[in-house]
């Protein structure tokens, strides 16, 4: 599959700090690719090398089979870029924002006041349209600067934790909206904080901390790199949480002497033997999980830390 974007051996240093080293990824063509990190992990800097706005100290980097430090100029006319701040003027209205913005993008008047309504109308902004952007909530602001990001919409887009701030529910739109980018062939580079954000839109997902990627692949190849489901049984005597423990296979004790958790490594045939053994036993568990790997354990795992859900 063709690809969009292409990094190799990046590195980017702020006096005595290397913030990115070694970086190497790529991204296909008309897929979502999710860069996860903590705070200060450097991924907004890797975004704003392959945007142009920051030059990296060595490595190369391409979008589009553009270098970006080689032609800027070019690589900025296939691209759009939503930053973590909203860049669009708080005394015009939403609508005349975006009205402006794609007269600035060389459509003819009636053009971008067409693709305006458009975009107001797709972001669910129709009853604030007319209203300063100055009174609009975070929430409002960032899918306006969304819909300015795609007046053209560009082969490449970059979204710099596009949904931070939002409540669940224009979390949810806004994922609907960058699923309809896709759709339409565009390539999306989305960095965030928020694990079930990677794990519901991207295609490819990799692991940013300390400056360097630490793990690379789909939602489901990371979950089972770090293991697999785990049966937990919780019992109210701690004697039969002991008994249980000796009989099942994989089987560990926790720390307060009730809770057994049992590695599922054979799958539901393991699941389905340590049910008969238990039953046979005569042990039945208080209450009982299955409990799956999840993009929070992987990150956990990881860098040690846990990340926003």
């Amino acid at each position: 599959m063709p690809i969009a974007i292409e990094v190799q051996s990046l590195t980017k240093r702020f006096k005595e700090t290397e913030v990115l080293t070694g970086i190497n990824l790529s991204v296909e063509k008309g897929t979502i690719f999710a860069l996860l990190g903590p705070n200060g992990a450097g991924k907004t800097t890797l975004v704003r090398i392959l945007t142009t706005l920051l030059l990296s100290d060595s490595g190369t980097a391409t979008v589009n089979g553009i270098n970006v430090a080689e032609d800027p100029d070019a690589v900025r006319s296939t691209i759009g870029l939503v930053g973590q701040n909203a860049a669009v003027d708080e005394k015009l209205s939403g609508i005349d924002n975006l009205r402006m913005i794609g007269e600035l993008y060389h459509l003819s008047s009636a053009d971008a006041k067409r693709r305006a309504q458009e975009l107001i109308e797709q972001f669910d902004l129709v009853d604030a349209a007319k209203r300063p952007v100055k009174t609009y909530s975070g929430g409002m602001r960032r899918r306006l600067d969304l819909a300015a990001s795609i007046i053209v919409t560009p082969p490449v887009l970059f979204l710099d934790e596009p949904t931070t701030g939002l409540d669940p529910r224009s979390r949810t739109a806004m994922w609907s909206v960058i699923r309809d980018i896709v759709a339409g062939g565009s390539t999306l580079f989305l960095t965030t904080q928020y694990l079930e954000e990677a794990d519901q839109l991207a295609d490819q997902i990799a692991v940013l901390n300390h400056g360097k990627i630490i793990a690379q692949g789909t939602a489901s190849q990371l979950k089972q790199s770090i293991g697999s489901s785990r049966l937990v049984l919780t019992y109210k005597r701690e004697a039969e949480a002991k008994k249980a423990v000796t009989i099942l296979k994989d089987a560990s004790l926790g720390s307060d002497g009730l809770t057994v958790t049992v590695e599922l490594r054979k799958g539901f045939s393991q699941l389905t033997e340590a049910t008969k053994q238990l039953s046979e036993a005569k042990l039945s568990p208080d209450d009982v999980t299955v409990h799956e790997p999840t993009l929070d354990d992987v990150f956990l795992s990881l860098t040690g830390e846990a990340t926003k859900q």
